[in-house]
């Protein structure tokens, strides 16, 4: 037997059951029933800032409640994890991560806020990039073994920037001074934006930095760009060569950022936003954006985003340890 509904009441019944459904998505208690703060550990305009601001603007997009950045740098990122580790367990307090800050830092500091096993959950790892080479346009070099060759023949004459103790860029940049045996001098910044900015105004001569911030600059002419920090070429760049094909065999240092929460969030909230950020990840626009900024977008599990961070702490306390950093 063959019912046909009328067209008028199928369409109530659609409404209701996407009534329903709208209303069981929004739900009292249900996640999230307000706005949430996503805190970024480092000035704005930097990679980790540059990853945070599109996640942010798609979470609030889905979820209709507003999720706010919170910058808060220094101390090499302490003090926005101190923040994430002090705050309730309930999915409204979100932050943005580096290797500097998670793997590194319970190496480069003798005491440190928080325990970055202990206190903090994975959400997800976002995105990978490539670091940099740039350096200011007065310097009379065109390759890495020009610069090499320079900072041979000038002992501590030249200073880096780097986006502060224990970043991705001191740690590659001593990296790069060990493996090509030079002597330039450290000036730290808070931030990945205030020393590309001091570079180009000529204060510093060198920097190793995010793609994301030092592509642009490049681009713009305001700093000569001579290679990249990844094994391979970076799409984004595929003109510049490696580090590791201009007389440094073997040079990688490659950043990434993720998302953390405080350890204790309730297992569901941590899974929905996992979803949540890897769906945004995977759209096409928010891809192209961070494609062109020079980062590669990732999107894992909260399961494996923890697995990696714990191979990561491994991986960044011997190179610590073999450089000799402490922050304090």
């Amino acid at each position: 037997m063959n019912l046909r509904i009328p067209p008028a009441l199928a369409s109530a019944l659609l409404s209701l059951v996407l009534s329903s459904h709208a209303g069981a998505q929004n739900a009292p208690g249900a996640y999230p029933t307000k706005p949430i703060r996503m805190i970024v550990p480092f000035t704005p305009g930097g990679p980790a800032d540059m990853i945070a601001r599109p996640i942010a603007q798609g979470l609030t997009e889905r979820w209709g409640h507003p999720v706010i950045i919170d910058n808060r740098p220094g101390a090499g990122g302490n003090i926005g994890a101190e923040a994430l580790a002090k705050s309730p367990p309930d999915g409204y307090t979100i932050m943005v991560t580096t290797p500097g800050i998670i793997a590194v830092n319970p190496s480069l500091y003798s005491k440190i806020p928080f325990d970055t096993i202990r206190d903090f959950a994975g959400v997800t790892n976002a995105a990978t990039t490539a670091n940099i080479m740039i350096v200011h346009p007065s310097l009379p070099v065109k390759t890495v073994k020009d610069l090499i060759q320079i900072a041979r023949a000038r002992p501590g004459e030249l200073s880096y920037a780097s986006a502060g103790n224990g970043s991705a860029s001191h740690l590659g940049t001593e990296i790069f001074k060990s493996m090509a045996n030079v002597n330039i001098v450290h000036v730290p910044y808070k931030g990945a934006a205030p020393g590309v900015t001091d570079l180009m105004g000529g204060h510093v001569q060198v920097m190793i930095i995010g793609m994301a911030v030092g592509l642009p600059a490049a681009r713009g002419g305001k700093v000569k760009p001579l290679g990249v920090s990844s094994l391979k070429r970076s799409p984004a760049a595929p003109d510049l060569p490696t580090l590791n094909e201009s007389g440094l065999p073997g040079f990688e240092v490659v950043n990434w950022m993720g998302f953390l929460v405080p350890a204790k969030t309730p297992q569901d909230i941590v899974a929905r936003l996992s979803t949540e950020m890897r769906a945004i990840l995977q759209a096409p626009d928010t891809r192209e954006r961070l494609l062109k900024q020079g980062m590669e977008p990732v999107g894992n599990t909260p399961e494996e985003f923890d697995a990696y961070i714990k191979s990561e702490i491994a991986k960044w306390s011997k190179v610590v340890k073999q450089a000799g950093i402490k922050a304090d």
